[in-house]
């Protein structure tokens, strides 16, 4: 009898299940149980269903972690405030907030953006969606920028929310370090495969790739500590 209720409690949680509903029940785990410790099988369980279940949504848990992030970033760019983004600091501020507003709401699962496999090895966390890469470099081209500004923007600012908003998620608790894939969690299915990249929705991204790929890493680093050794010599010297 035992058997025969777990068989239809499967059936009928298995009925409610699809790929949006096992992704938004795996952002709310991590919320509660950190990144670390979701689980094909701790997610089934959540969901009233064995892990086996799943599988006919998500692929593994590599596939439901690079969901999750999608989840996360889907409709940033859509949500924004035009009335605050007619010009380009206008639409940094904007976005920076929208992007903070996900490291406060969900501090666990924002290090996932930092951390996952990006599309392509030229775009940057937590900027690493193809639609919210493309929004973001067409909107500062638009707004007078040349090709090499809105590269060099685009790296600035993505290196001060990565910082800044790793550091609020851990103060929050979060665990920062990467999640590594058990053996026994399904296949992985990791983007980082730049030669397959399908960039024929993203025209702007495809122009923009050649500059995207270049290595600045040094002269980056330079520049910001530059930069925050000003702002400290004149906040002192007041």
């Amino acid at each position: 009898m035992g058997v025969l209720m777990e068989g239809r409690e499967n059936e009928a949680g298995g009925s409610r299940l699809s790929r949006t509903a096992i992704v938004q029940a795996a952002v709310a785990y991590i919320d509660s149980h950190s990144a670390q410790g979701l689980t094909m099988r701790g997610l089934g369980q959540e969901l009233g269903v064995e892990a086996m279940a799943l599988y006919r949504y998500v692929t593994g848990r590599e596939d439901l972690l690079e969901a999750v992030v999608a989840e996360l970033l889907d409709g940033v760019t859509d949500d924004l405030d035009s009335q605050l983004t007619d010009s380009w600091q206008g639409y940094l501020q904007t976005l920076a907030h929208a992007i903070r507003r996900i490291a406060l709401d969900h501090p666990s699962v924002f290090p996932l953006v930092a951390t996952r496999h990006p599309a392509a090895p030229w775009l940057r966390p937590p900027l690493r969606s193809l639609k919210v890469v493309e929004d973001f470099l067409t909107a500062l081209s638009s707004r007078g920028m040349t090709d090499q500004q809105v590269v060099e923007v685009y790296r600035a600012f993505s290196s001060f929310l990565l910082g800044n908003l790793l550091l609020e998620a851990a103060q929050r608790g979060a665990q920062t370090s990467p999640v590594e894939e058990p053996l026994d969690e399904g296949s992985a299915q990791i983007p980082n495969t730049d030669g397959q990249l399908d960039l024929s929705r993203n025209p702007v991204i495809t122009r923009f790739q050649p500059l995207l790929s270049e290595d600045h890493s040094a002269e980056e680093f330079e520049i910001a500590l530059e930069t925050l050794l000003d702002r400290l010599e004149l906040d002192l010297s007041q």
